[in-house]
């Protein structure tokens, strides 16, 4: 489809405006990957990073054993998940000289970068060269994107795999009714590695259901509905081999899913009520039950996590889609294509909204939603520049200059709380500095590994060998196995502060301040993300300042 928002005049200067757009995108993402590579072992272990390597070990072990071994197909509740990532970091690991949770956060920063390039591509084929690089600019800016890619093991693959996806029905309408052999199994692939990843995949039917009755309608009133329906039937016919090749892959990463035609269906259900004892996490300022969670939740810590100018380009492409359905002069095609993106934009968050599951660890969740927002946005800056162009080109350099200046503030904040990017929170909420009494920022506890490498460099300072005939024992409040790895063999990891050396805790609501000496201090723009205190000789009952759930 050619390009919505340049002129149709193929000139000289703009095709080197296309060259230099394109140019600038390839060099951002060199800058991203050599950022990545270099900083990708910073990042800490979450809760949930240990037992998804256990689950990739189950897995492997049940494909070496053809199938003979099937404990990964009741393994917690993450034979529900599909485990393709963490197979991935598990082959990898065992042909790269890395340790296995570096491996994982080194593939977490692979995949994030493929997401970043097809983001980039996707907002290209929709808007044109500069949609592509406002695109990816807004998206590799984007703290939570950012940030989530390097440690999310289940949200950020998907949210990479749904984007291809979504590139394939971009694709597929472009090309209706002769779908390319390459728009086939980009469809797929795309189809088999998002609902491989989280059954969440499936909204993607929804969002093609919805969005191609602006192109089908259009068919059936110029070609009449006996040809209309040929040629649908046609297309259904044509993507079948790249369906089934999608249904292979997502058996290949979710092998529970295809035992039983059912499985995926009963995964579905079984996400849609809450399945653990409930706890209760800090939002708006007071400690809610995550069942409880009121509607307001998403859309409140979109608005105060997102970017301030992703999120004011978001809401002008947003209202230019429902816009341009009623007008005649805009092309089926284009409708379909920006409602589909609309839809994967919104849709996931009306669904929350009204259905009010629980909702938990901030928006990690729904990170699937940030590269369509971040397509619908590119698109729109270009489409405004465009429109200064034709009609008040002295302006273009001063919109220029408000997005940079719009960049510019993720990056300052993202730089500050490295390795915490996910934690970001805009300039609107008061950054982090505010936020950090109403709501949760490091609740992945990411901040035990530095508090730990704080913890082995004190005590190699101070030159201090443990008591005669143990370890070091350590009390965590937060998610202890992350802190067992980070710490490493010469220490013992537990509940018990009472018998133990030292105290290591989040700076979240639910652990204590304790008057103790502070050996180890982790701060990120004047908020402590994690303390170690000496609590040798002193008697602390508990580190909680609530009770256990």
């Amino acid at each position: 489809m050619s390009s919505i928002t340049t002129s149709a005049i193929d000139t000289p200067a703009r095709r080197s405006v296309e060259r230099t757009c394109d140019d600038l995108a390839l060099f951002m993402l060199g800058i991203v990957a050599i950022v990545a590579g270099l900083t990708f072992r910073d990042y800490g272990l979450g809760w949930d990073d240990y037992t998804h390597a256990e689950y990739a070990d189950l897995l492997l072990r049940m494909y070496g054993s053809g199938f003979k071994d099937t404990a990964a197909l009741s393994f917690a509740n993450l034979y529900m998940y599909g485990g393709g990532f963490d197979m991935a970091a598990a082959l990898l690991h065992k042909v790269i000289p890395l340790e296995l949770f570096e491996t994982r956060r080194l593939l977490g920063a692979v995949v994030g970068l493929v997401g970043l390039a097809v983001t980039w591509r996707l907002a290209r084929r929709v808007g044109g060269p500069l949609a592509g690089l406002a695109a990816l600019l807004l998206l590799a800016l984007c703290p939570t994107f950012y940030g989530h890619m390097f440690m999310n093991p289940k949200d950020a693959p998907f949210a990479v795999a749904m984007v291809v996806l979504m590139l394939g029905l971009v694709r597929l309408a472009d090309e209706y009714p002769a779908p390319s052999p390459r728009t086939i199994l980009i469809l797929g692939i795309g189809a088999g590695l998002s609902i491989g990843c989280r059954i969440l995949g499936g909204l993607a039917l929804v969002y093609a259901a919805i969005g191609f009755l602006p192109l089908l309608i259009n068919e059936f009133r110029r070609q009449g509905a006996r040809e209309a329906a040929h040629r649908f039937a046609h297309v259904v016919y044509v993507l079948l081999p790249g369906l089934a090749f999608g249904y292979l892959v997502m058996g290949l990463m979710w092998p529970w899913a295809i035992l039983e035609p059912g499985n995926p269906l009963h995964a579905l259900t079984y996400f849609s009520h809450f399945f653990e004892k409930p706890w209760k996490e800090m939002f708006d300022g007071a400690l809610v039950s995550v069942p409880d969670m009121p509607w307001s939740y998403l859309p409140t810590l979109f608005v105060l996590q997102l970017p301030e100018v992703l999120l004011a380009l978001l809401a002008a492409a947003v209202a230019g889609t429902f816009m341009s359905l009623s007008r005649k002069d805009v092309p089926a095609r284009r409708k379909t294509i920006f409602l589909m993106l609309t839809l994967a934009t919104v849709l996931p968050l009306a669904i929350a909204m009204v259905k009010r599951p629980a909702l938990y660890n901030g928006i990690r969740h729904f990170i699937f939603v940030i590269p369509p927002m971040a397509v619908l946005a590119g698109v729109a800056f270009a489409k405004l520049m465009s429109w200064l162009g034709e009609t008040r080109r002295s302006w273009q350099p001063v919109a220029l200059a408000v997005f940079a200046f719009g960049l510019l503030l993720p990056l300052g904040e993202m730089i500050r709380l490295h390795p915490y990017q996910y934690t970001h929170f805009n300039h609107m909420a008061g950054t982090v500095r505010s936020a950090d009494n109403l709501f949760m920022l490091d609740y992945w506890g990411l901040a035990l590994k530095q508090a730990s490498d704080g913890l082995r460099n004190e005590i190699d300072e101070r030159q201090e060998v443990p008591p005669q005939g143990r370890k070091w024992k350590v009390a965590v409040c937060g998610p202890q196995r992350p802190a067992q790895v980070a710490l490493g063999p010469d220490f013992t990891i537990g509940w018990d502060s009472n018998a133990a050396d030292f105290a290591m805790t989040l700076g979240e609501f639910y652990c204590k301040g304790l008057t103790a000496p502070v050996m180890v201090e982790i701060k990120r723009d004047d908020v402590v993300f994690a303390r170690v205190y000496d609590i040798r000789g002193r008697s602390i009952s508990s580190l909680l300042a609530i009770p256990a759930p």
